[in-house]
């Protein structure tokens, strides 16, 4: 039979560097790719912790070099759909340490997207049955799932200057709580139309105060979590998404670039382990608006992973042309548990099954088929 390196000299792109493995600060990656966070709505009802299929579905993905966790949110307030796990409870904490263990025994890494969702909510899932909250009180135009189905998002009210040091807090309590879990690192999620990009994106922050107006008032609360997380994790442990001209969650700037280039430039002084890039429309068109990301790449001193729209020959290409460090597939890993494999053999990918993406049991989630050997 002959040999893997024969096999690979066989298979057109078998060789890239994708496949080969990576430095992200101090951890020793197997290869280029990364699991992207995908919202699965599988978690404990009642808890809002993941599960025992949550540990079987992560052990399945673990030939990824990286797996960055579904969001999960950092307090009740933090949360936008239903049966989206949390990190914030004893128990979500003890129940996301099973899923790295069986990460790491499968010889995997994992950092945990850390989320507060901002506006994109429903009243039935905050306290008390409370309005979302965000930077200005503009109601976005999209949905959010609750039980039941998908409704409309409600009306959110402005958060006070007062209240902004206590989401931080929660941040970096969440940041404590993966730190306990065992987690190799955390994403903050920054990227989608949620809080954080709310307070970046001037069509949604209306303040009037330090948080708003000037690129660097609106860049503030992002940076204030970063520098308390930092307090708890190494730098190079913390990574960050983006996504500068994304139309998601119906959040937009009237000028990214200069947004982003500022805070990109922030980020890099402050010693991130990665920028992970939403380029162009979240799950759409990656030509959308005019936008430099690799003036961003440029920027950046540590990793850039580029996300959106790849498929093995634009991750081969991009990679190759050190145009990215690593690349993050997102949907292609819900169908394909070996996806690494598959990519590398330019094997067929798995349908993605549409009516099991969220919500539900074992069927979409842990029973999609590998790649007989």
């Amino acid at each position: 039979m002959p040999s893997q390196a024969l096999q690979s000299k066989q298979i057109p792109g078998a060789d890239s560097n994708l496949f080969q493995p990576y430095v992200l600060g101090d951890l020793r990656l197997r290869n280029r790719i990364a699991m992207a966070p995908l919202t699965r709505n599988r978690a404990t009802r009642g808890t809002d912790a993941v599960n025992d299929l949550t540990v079987a579905y992560y052990r399945q993905r673990a030939s990824a070099g990286l797996i960055i966790s579904e969001a999960s949110q950092i307090s009740q307030q933090g949360q936008g759909y239903a049966f989206t796990p949390g990190i914030f409870s004893a128990e979500q904490t003890g129940q996301w340490r099973k899923v790295v263990d069986a990460v790491h025994r499968a010889g995997g890494h994992i950092f945990i997207q850390l989320w507060h969702v901002g506006r994109i909510s429903h009243v039935s899932l905050q306290p008390d049955g409370g309005h979302p909250v965000a930077p200005s009180a503009i109601r976005a135009r999209g949905k959010t799932f609750i039980e039941g189905g998908f409704v409309d998002v409600s009306e959110p009210r402005a958060l006070e200057a007062s209240e902004l040091p206590g989401i931080v807090a929660d941040y970096a309590r969440a940041a404590e709580n993966a730190k306990a879990a065992g987690f190799d690192g955390v994403e903050i999620h920054a990227a989608n139309g949620y809080l954080l990009d709310q307070f970046l994106k001037d069509g949604v922050n209306k303040r009037q105060d330090t948080y708003g107006g000037s690129i660097e008032n609106r860049a503030r609360l992002t940076l204030e979590v970063v520098d308390a997380i930092a307090k708890i994790l190494p730098r190079q442990r913390i990574g960050i998404r983006l996504s500068p001209v994304s139309p998601a969650n119906d959040a937009l700037d009237s000028n990214p670039q200069p947004l982003f280039d500022y805070l990109v430039g922030q980020l890099s002084q402050r010693g991130l382990g990665y920028i992970h890039l939403v380029e162009g429309a979240t799950g759409g068109p990656r030509d959308i608006a005019p936008f430099d990301f690799a003036a961003l790449r440029k920027a950046f001193a540590g990793t850039y992973i580029a996300n959106n729209g790849y498929d093995r020959d634009l991750a081969l290409k991009t990679i190759d042309s050190g145009a990215a460090d690593m690349i993050a597939f997102g949907r292609p890993y819900i169908a394909n548990p070996d996806l690494v494999e598959r990519l590398r053999r330019g094997a067929p990918l798995n349908s993605l099954d549409q009516k099991t993406l969220y919500g539900g049991g074992a069927e979409g989630y842990t029973d999609y088929p590998a790649l007989e050997v």
